[in-house]
C-alpha cells in the first residue's frame, strides 16, 4: 500500500526545514536505513534515513523548498503501483509549482499511514541534486509582478554569495530560480551585488530556519527568565604567559590553546566548586546537575549555535581545546549532530576578539548562568607596595554572569564567578 513520508522532526526546535536536496530519485528502492534528503533544519544540515523499505514512487517537494513539520514530501510503495490512493487525502498545489519538478505540496494533511523516519545521523557526502527537466526556452528570473521567484536555499545561496538573482536564469518551474541556477550560473550571468546599500532602498531577506529559532528562543528566554547580571575584572597576566609557555610545549603536538578555552575550563572548575549554581528551573523544581557540560557559542553564517563540551571540569585542557576547535568546524559547516549542542548546564560566549569590552548575554534555557568574555586590554590598577598605593598597568579582563534569579540569587552568582576570577588570576590550577 502507497504511503506518504512525512517531514519529520530532525532537531529538538526544527518547526520546518529546507529541502536541500534529494539523495534518491523516483522508481529508486529504498531499504531500511537509507537516506532519502539532506534538509536544512534551524541548527545544521541533516540527513532524512526511512526506517521502511519499498519503491520511492513520487516525490511531492522541490529541492530547495521550505517544508513544515509533518507536512509529507514523497510516496513509499512497491514498484509499478499508483502513488494516487496516498494522495487522495492531499490539497492540490498551485498550479505554477507543479510544472516540471516534482511538485510542492501546501500544508497537506495526510488522510493515509505515514511512513516515520529514523533518528538524524551525520550528514551524507555531498551528491547532485536531481535535475528538473531542462525547459525548452529558459526563462530568466520572472519578475513581472516586481518579485523574483525564487527557493528559500537559493536565495541564501545568492545572499552570502553577492549574486543578484535577477540576472540568474531560473530553470525550476514557472521560471522559479532554484539552488543549482545560483551555483552553477556562469560569471557572464551573474550580475553581482554592491556590497554598499544603496541609499534609500530597503531589502526584506527571507529568515532562515536557524535565524527564526534563534528569534523565538531569546524572545522567549528574555520574557520568561528574570535575568541579573554581576560583572567583575580579572587581571590575566599569568594567565596570558601560561598559555604562551603551553602553546610552546604543545606546538609539536599540533596543540595550540586559545584564551577561551583556559575561560571555559575555569567556568567548569567553577561550577564544579560551586555546585549549587550548576542547576536548572523546571515546572517541578529545582533541578541540580551531576556533570558539568559547557555549552560554547560560535558564530556561523544564519547565526549562532552552542556545542557542548561534555565533562568540562575533568578533562586536560589540551582535550578539551581540541575538541572545541573540532566542534566549531562542523558547526560552521552545519554538520553538527544534535547530542552535540544539546544538554549543556552552562554557556560561555565571548565577544573579546572583537574589541568589545563588557557585554550582557542572554541566557540559553533551560541553562541557569551564562558567562560574557570581553576583551583582554592593558588597564590602569591601583594595588598597594610597602603600605602605599601606586598605580601600575596589567592586562585585565571584564566578565558578565547573566544568571536565572530564580535559581541562582545575586551571592550565590557572586560566589561562583568569585571563582572564575580566581582560575584566571590563578591559572596554574587550570592544569593541575
Amino acid at each position: 500500500m502507497a504511503t506518504l513520508i512525512l517531514m519529520p522532526r530532525l532537531s529538538p526546535t526544527m518547526e520546518e526545514g529546507v529541502l536541500v536536496k534529494w539523495t534518491k530519485k523516483e522508481g529508486d528502492a529504498i531499504a531500511p536505513g537509507d537516506i532519502i534528503a539532506e534538509v536544512e533544519t534551524d541548527k545544521a544540515n541533516m540527513d532524512f534515513p526511512l526506517e521502511d523499505e519499498g519503491v520511492l514512487l513520487k516525490l511531492l517537494v522541490a529541492a530547495g523548498a521550505t517544508v513544515k513539520l509533518g507536512d509529507p514530501v514523497a510516496v513509499l510503495g512497491v514498484a509499478g503501483e499508483d502513488p494516487a490512493s496516498a494522495l487522495a487525502g492531499i490539497a492540490p498545489a498551485p498550479a505554477a509549482a507543479v510544472a516540471a519538478a516534482p511538485a510542492a505540496v501546501d500544508k497537506a494533511k495526510p488522510a493515509t499511514e505515514t511512513v516515520a523516519a529514523k533518528p538524524a545521523t551525520e550528514t551524507v557526502a555531498e551528491q547532485p541534486a536531481p535535475k528538473a527537466a531542462a525547459p525548452v526556452a529558459a526563462p530568466t528570473a520572472d519578475t513581472s509582478d516586481g518579485r523574483i521567484k525564487s527557493s528559500p536555499l537559493a536565495r541564501k545561496i545568492a545572499a552570502d554569495k553577492g549574486v543578484d538573482l535577477a540576472g540568474v536564469t531560473g530553470t525550476g518551474p514557472g521560471g522559479r530560480v532554484v539552488k543549482r541556477d545560483v551555483v552553477d550560473a556562469k560569471p557572464a550571468a551573474v550580475t553581482v551585488k554592491q556590497t554598499q546599500v544603496t541609499p534609500g532602498v530597503d531589502t526584506l531577506t527571507p529568515a532562515s530556519p536557524m535565524r527564526k529559532t534563534i528569534a523565538k528562543r531569546l524572545v522567549d528566554a528574555k520574557r520568561e527568565i528574570p535575568h541579573i547580571y554581576l560583572v567583575a575584572d580579572a587581571t590575566v597576566d599569568k594567565l596570558l604567559v601560561l598559555r604562551e609557555e603551553l602553546n610552546t610545549l604543545r606546538a609539536e603536538d599540533g596543540v595550540k590553546i586559545s584564551v577561551n578555552d583556559l575561560v571555559v575550563k575555569a567556568m567548569a572548575l567553577a561550577l564544579r566548586r560551586i555546585p549549587e549554581a550548576n542547576v536548572s528551573w523546571t515546572a517541578d523544581g529545582l533541578l541540580r546537575h551531576g556533570r558539568v557540560d559547557i555549552s560554547v557559542a560560535v558564530s556561523v553564517t544564519d547565526g549562532l549555535i552552542t556545542p557542548v563540551l561534555r565533562n568540562a571540569a575533568e578533562r586536560p585542557l589540551a582535550e578539551l581545546s581540541t575538541e572545541m576547535k573540532a566542534l566549531a568546524e562542523r558547526a560552521r559547516a552545519k554538520k553538527l549532530k544534535p547530542e552535540e549542542y544539546t544538554g549543556g548546564t552552562a554557556s560561555v560566549t565571548n565577544l573579546g576578539m572583537f574589541g568589545v569590552r563588557e557585554f550582557c548575554a542572554i541566557i540559553n534555557p533551560p541553562e541557569a548562568v551564562i558567562l560574557a568574555v570581553g576583551a583582554t586590554e592593558k588597564r590602569p590598577m591601583v594595588v598597594e607596595v610597602n603600605g602605599r598605593d601606586e598605580v601600575t598597568v596589567a592586562r585585565r579582563m571584564t566578565l558578565t554572569l547573566s544568571c536565572d534569579h530564580r535559581v541562582v540569587d545575586g551571592v550565590l552568582g557572586a560566589k561562583l564567578l568569585a571563582e572564575v576570577v580566581r582560575f584566571l588570576e590563578h591559572p596554574l590550577a587550570l592544569v593541575l
